[in-house]
């Protein structure tokens, strides 16, 4: 078989393959369309990977087929990490058997839930058939008496997501004046064909946990309860505008906070998508790339999360956060890697880089350099678990900074006196991996060390990193927004429901009294923030 030519890294940019995904689109069935633009996407990574500097193949393999997590129990060696603990255990035994692990406290269970497990059942209380209580026992004089402990049985059934009810009114017509009259609904039918339940469940399935719009409506028909893909937009749609006053007194709580993480990740959005092949063909150099960002706020005991789409970074949508925040107050602590995009050019903040994003550089190099890398990655276990024993503690915030300066101060300074011997004596050579991931964590380290100086200042990044998940798991699932107007509700709809699973809120229910009570929500929306809105929606129920 003849060779074709040969295609270079330069072919398969990103911009011109989308540009090719965009025609064939039209020629193939969605699904075959996805399992191709899926196909394409893992090729783009791997090919972005393979040209990363300094790449081996070995490193390539390991960020495939390397376990989920980089704990040292699965980065260092394992036959290293027995022999310190049969040297730290007495009489050579291992440190679980030498007691210096106490058993979990937890008790094994047999993996199934109990009624209390069920919040949110039905409860039905099921009187006996043929006795009640103060009725002579059938087996002996005695009588029966309540237990107020009845015996729980659980059924779980099977219905679609939403459930249709056709009430079936009445109609008389006048045999003489032929005057019809039709029979009232009763109070549970509403007034509207969809309830505000409806779309409530519809963004938490789309925006939550990236059910395409496609997939519900398949789902729907197999129920025979119709649902079509341009219902389910426009009824989103609407309870956006109902939503919308919530989400920007959510936005301008949030820049009140005295802590910041934020983050960004690739989104497509198809109407930008069209705009760069005119960008591109313009050679203008303006930013093409499409970003969705998460910021995650304290604001006193609250957190607030927040998601922005669009081609912003990290750093300009934090930016635009704050131009909503008091004057006075004083500059917030801002945690991020040390990507120049998350970096702000008009607002002040005490900037704390990530402690992880350092550790990964000497991961990726473990196996080259394994002496090396654990020293670093055994300095980093030592300073976490200070950090697991403060939050078990229950430590203020300035007790906890204290307990840093006493138990991690130490290992962080040989950290870094280790770090600066290695590139001033030429110990390692400042342009191999070793090299880069060492001057990495020097050039931010005043940045990486915040928690040795201010109170509250977090280790890393990574609570930013878990509510980026959510807009990860609609762009696998979902692929892309077509438009920035489907980007609005898409961040909407996340950043509402990830505050209230901070706040122990439930999401359905929040949202569902957002749209039943939309005026007096548009009123003072301050009153109906995930934490505060049961106070609100009381008094809206009484009166």
């Amino acid at each position: 078989m003849a060779k074709g030519p040969k295609i270079s890294f330069e072919d398969l940019e990103a911009a011109k393959l989308e540009t090719l995904l965009l025609k064939i689109q039209p020629l193939l069935e969605p699904a075959d369309f996805q399992l191709l633009e899926r196909v394409v996407s893992t090729l783009l990574l791997v090919l972005e990977w393979i040209q990363q500097k300094n790449m081996t193949i070995r490193c390539l393999l390991r960020m495939i087929f390397a376990p989920r997590t980089e704990t040292s129990r699965n980065v260092l060696p394992k036959d290293k990490e027995k022999d310190q603990d049969q040297a730290a255990a007495p009489n050579g035994q291992s440190s679980s058997s030498a007691g210096t692990n106490p058993p979990s406290g937890k008790r094994k269970g047999h993996g199934r839930n109990g009624a209390l497990d069920y919040p949110g059942a039905e409860h039905v209380a099921v009187p006996h058939q043929s006795l009640k209580a103060g009725d002579p026992c059938p087996l002996c004089p005695g009588r029966l008496y309540d237990t107020r402990q009845p015996a729980l049985f659980t059924r779980v059934v099977a219905q679609p997501i939403l459930r249709a009810t056709i009430y079936a009114l009445m109609r008389l017509r006048c045999a003489l004046c032929g005057t019809v009259f039709t029979a009232q609904a009763p109070a549970e039918a509403g007034t509207t064909k969809y309830s505000e339940g409806v779309p409530s469940m519809l963004g938490i399935l789309r925006y939550s946990y990236g059910t395409p719009f496609s997939r519900i409506e398949s789902l729907q028909l197999d129920f025979g309860v119709p649902f079509p893909v341009g219902t389910q937009w426009g009824l989103l749609w609407e309870a956006v505008q109902l939503l919308m006053p919530v989400f920007n007194c959510l936005i301008q709580t949030a820049a009140q906070a005295w802590l910041f993480y934020h983050d960004d990740t690739h989104m497509k959005v198809l109407s930008l998508l069209k705009e760069n092949q005119a960008l591109t063909a313009e050679g203008s150099e303006e930013r093409t790339g499409i970003f969705t960002t998460g910021i995650l706020a304290e604001v006193g005991e609250h957190r607030i999360a927040l998601f922005f789409t669009g081609r912003k970074h990290a750093g300009e949508n934090l930016e635009r956060v704050l131009e909503q925040r008091q004057p006075g107050l004083q500059a917030p602590i801002q945690m991020s890697d040390g990507l120049s995009s998350n970096e702000l050019k008009t607002v002040q903040t005490r900037q704390a880089n990530c402690c992880t994003h350092s550790r990964r550089k000497y991961v990726d190099v473990m196996e080259a350099f394994p002496e090396e890398c654990r020293f670093v990655l055994e300095s980093f276990k030592e300073v976490y678990i200070n950090d697991a024993k403060a939050k078990e503690l229950q430590l203020s915030a300035e007790e906890r900074l204290k307990f840093h300066q006493t138990h991690s101060q130490k290992p962080m300074e040989t950290l870094e006196k280790w770090a600066r011997e290695q590139i001033d004596q030429k110990k390692v050579e400042p342009n191999s991996a070793l090299g880069q991931a060492i001057r990495y964590m020097l050039k931010r380290w005043g940045k990486l060390t915040l928690f040795l100086r201010e109170a509250g200042a977090p280790l890393d990044n990574n609570a930013c990193e878990r509510i980026l998940k959510r807009a990860i798991r609609h762009r696998r699932n979902t692929l892309f927004y077509k438009n920035e107007r489907g980007a609005l509700v898409g961040d909407l709809f996340m950043s509402l429901i990830e505050s209230c699973r901070f706040c122990g809120a439930n999401p359905l229910n929040y949202l569902t009294a957002l749209q039943k009570h939309s005026r007096r929500v548009g009123e003072h929306p301050e009153q109906w923030l995930p934490w505060n809105y049961q106070a609100a929606l009381a008094a809206a129920n009484t009166s």
